[in-house]
């Protein structure tokens, strides 16, 4: 049994050539028990790798590789929750007080923060082997005794590598030679950047774009050869044939390291409510005291019903406190600051949100679902998106958030940006130093990112008149489609926070973003959304800053409009929708939208619902669009796969146009409970992970083949939502 304690994934930014998952699967092939994720100064990584090791079986254990202010690197480890709390503010820290994508962690502060942390002395780039290789023996000492005092006796560790190359053997002896003088434990590593042997090339174009080089100038900073990559046990012990006790404290002390991002720690903050009142009580008073204004008085006995369903389901889970902050926050938005803004998306689903005046749209009477919203069987919070008039109204809002919750409680989710299209083909090309000419040329041919094989790539070139026999350009290929999707930099989300009832910092690392006096965290919102971190969107609409506007001049003319009373059956209104006479109307405004509504001809608000959700990625990659308008004037017959579905899919005519339908479907036709649903929902959503929709599939097939499902309609049941 083998354990790798350092490895760096592709969110070490140009230092690791494989993505978290790739890294975490290859160990569960070869495998592994555990294996250490230890991205330069951050966790980018850590989250990916614990949800896909969830998965597999295995272990994410956590950690990074910090950069000090010498600028050696020394990996950590993560024993405890007090060490993943402590590893957090240090980096955040760092962080903070450099420049953007820079870190600069003080040996008083890697003192001051150690506690539940395990120190591994390094690669070439740490403190001790960088001053053996100058021969300055006293130095390495120096450093080894500063990191067993800091540590604690037990809390060090002399990292031994093997990669074959040259000088490595003296180096090793030295190593161990220090470590037997000072009395501390020798484990095993490979030091990986890549998951498979093939990865060394992907690395090499990586330091190369980190040098702003070409391989033809780079030399030695390219790999010697490719062994930095993950080895199972068998190899490990080979390699450290002479040397069994490696091996042995290795395991030693991964076992020790039984911190997991399961245990977190993260708690959304508790809403201040007044004497009288808990936040369950103080959500339903402000709940009613809305729903009579919203409502027509005395209130419909099915929006009463509705009210105390979803008040006591959002009691149960545990969620008031989510709704008051939220309610808080448009209210000081409204009426302290005047500005016009309304929540939207999935939110529209509860008649809480409307009569709290989060949303302006009524679900009893438009007959939504609220358990689209929120359900029981759902493992996470209910995602409430605010729209507010994009610029500084908007920022403002932001701020009063980063104020309220100060300091350090709050920040904005990150934004992965990733290798893919045109620009990636371009850098690819320039590590390869290929001509100008022949790069734009090739960059436009496979710019939108469908790299294909070389026999097909040699007709196309042939078609294109590129050079077929130019002897880089499956390199190229291969470059393009081994970074496609991999983390380039980190950006900021549009407008998602996330906020804690204690220090964020200590929950995830934080770091400037581009924009000033703003904070964003290390991960995105699929990253924090896994880990159950609460995510608030606070959005910038520009139509809202029109809608404003209009309203104001309605009220200066002594005509004030109520956004929630605006009729949704005006005749003259879907007139225009249906001559396509909506430029610069917001959501259908678009040559689709316009191309579409002469042929749906909306005649009720539902139907513009349905309008709006055709038009989309995924009704229009999975062929529905024409279908349903096809069903719709007659011209098809509506076909429903299997008679379970028609509750489900009546109104949109058999075709399932929304996440709603497909996740009921599941649960009809497979016996899905919520839980599997919400899989299913967080897998739809996840682009970034094809193995995800996969795993989600094949349970899928599964379950519908115990229930007797045919394989024809399993089929169809399976290209419909995928």
């Amino acid at each position: 049994m083998f354990t790798e304690l350092h490895a760096r994934s592709a969110f070490s930014f140009h230092r690791g050539a494989s993505s978290p998952e790739a890294l975490m699967r290859r160990a569960a092939a070869l495998a592994l028990p555990a294996l250490a994720i230890t991205d330069r100064d951050g966790v980018y990584g850590s989250a990916r790798a614990h949800t896909e090791a969830r998965e597999l079986g295995l272990r994410a254990i956590v950690g990074a590789e910090i950069t000090l202010e010498d600028q050696s690197v020394l990996p950590v480890l993560v024993r405890n929750r007090k060490g993943y709390q402590n590893l957090c503010r240090m980096l955040t820290t760092a962080k903070l007080r450099a420049a953007k994508n820079e870190s600069r962690v003080t040996w008083k502060e890697l003192a001051a923060q150690a506690e539940g942390l395990l120190c591994l002395t390094g690669d070439e780039e740490g403190p001790i082997r960088r001053a053996l290789a100058k021969g300055d023996q006293a130095t390495a000492e120096k450093h080894a005794r500063e990191l067993r005092q800091i540590f604690g006796p037990k809390g060090v560790a002399v990292e031994l590598q093997r990669h074959r190359v040259r000088g490595e053997r003296w180096m090793n002896r030295a190593l161990v030679d220090l470590a037997a003088h000072l009395k501390m434990p020798i484990i095993a590593s490979n030091g990986v950047c890549h998951a498979e042997r093939s990865g060394r090339e992907l690395l090499d174009a990586f330091t190369c774009l980190r040098l702003h080089t070409h391989l033809d100038e780079a030399g030695k900073n390219l790999s010697a050869n490719a062994q930095r990559h993950l080895k199972n046990a068998k190899e490990m012990r080979a390699l450290f044939a002479d040397l069994p006790e490696a091996i042995t404290n290795t395991q030693r002390i991964a076992g020790e390291l039984e911190f997991t991002l399961t245990d977190l720690g993260y708690r959304f903050p508790d809403y201040p409510v007044p004497p009288g009142h808990d936040m369950a009580s103080l959500l339903r008073k402000l709940t009613y005291t809305g729903a009579a204004k919203r409502y027509d008085m005395p209130l419909r006995s099915e929006v009463k019903t509705q009210l105390d369903h979803e008040l006591a389901l959002i009691n149960k889970l545990g969620f008031p406190g989510y709704f008051l902050i939220v309610w808080d926050l448009m209210r000081w938005a409204k009426e302290e600051r005047g500005i016009f803004c309304q929540g939207r998306g999935s939110a529209a689903n509860s008649a809480v949100c409307y009569s709290l005046g989060i949303t302006n749209v009524d679900p009893v009477g438009s007959g939504l679902l609220f358990e689209r919203f929120l359900s029981e069987g759902r493992n996470s919070w209910p995602d409430i998106d605010i729209d507010f008039p994009s610029g500084d109204q908007r920022e403002s809002v932001i701020q009063e958030v980063y104020r309220r919750f100060a300091p350090r409680g709050a920040a904005m989710t990150a934004n992965v940006i990733t290798y893919r299209g045109r620009s990636t083909m371009r850098e690819m090309g320039k590590v390869l130093n290929l001509p100008e000419d022949i790069l734009s040329r090739f960059s436009d041919l496979y710019g939108h990112g469908d790299y294909p094989h070389t026999v097909e790539m040699q007709d196309q070139l042939k078609s294109a008149g590129l050079p077929v026999d130019h002897p880089r350009l499956p390199a190229l290929l291969r470059l393009c489609q081994s970074v496609y999707g991999l983390p380039r930099h980190l950006g900021q989300h549009s407008g998602g926070m996330i906020i804690c009832n204690h220090g964020l910092d200590s929950v995830v690392p934080l770091e400037p973003a581009s924009m000033h006096g703003r904070t964003v965290v290390q991960w995105d919102k699929d990253d924090c959304e896994d880990l159950g971190i609460i995510k608030v969107d606070l959005l910038g609409l520009g139509m809202l800053a029109a809608i404003e506007n209009t309203l104001a001049i309605c009220a200066a003319r002594g005509r004030p409009v109520d956004p929630a009373r605006i009729p949704k059956d005006d005749p003259a209104t879907y007139a225009l929708m249906q001559r396509a006479d909506t430029v610069g109307t917001f959501q259908i405004e678009s040559r689709a939208q316009m191309a579409t509504l002469p042929r749906m001809k909306p005649k009720c608000f539902y139907d513009v619902v349905i309008e709006v959700a055709i038009i989309r990625p995924g009704p229009i990659v999975g062929k529905l669009v024409h279908p349903y308008l096809n069903r719709r004037n007659g011209r098809e017959a509506i076909d429903y796969i299997d008679p379970a579905f028609e509750p489900i899919l009546k109104r949109t005519l058999g075709v399932p146009l929304f996440q709603e339908q497909v996740l009921r479907m599941a649960m009809e036709i497979a016996g899905f409970n919520g839980s599997e649903a919400e899989e299913l929902r967080r897998a739809m959503s996840f682009h970034r992970n094809a193995e995800r929709m996969q795993r989600v599939m094949t349970k899928l097939r599964a379950a519908m083949t115990l229930r007797g499902v045919k394989e024809v309609a399993q089929e169809r049941i399976v290209k419909s939502i995928q």
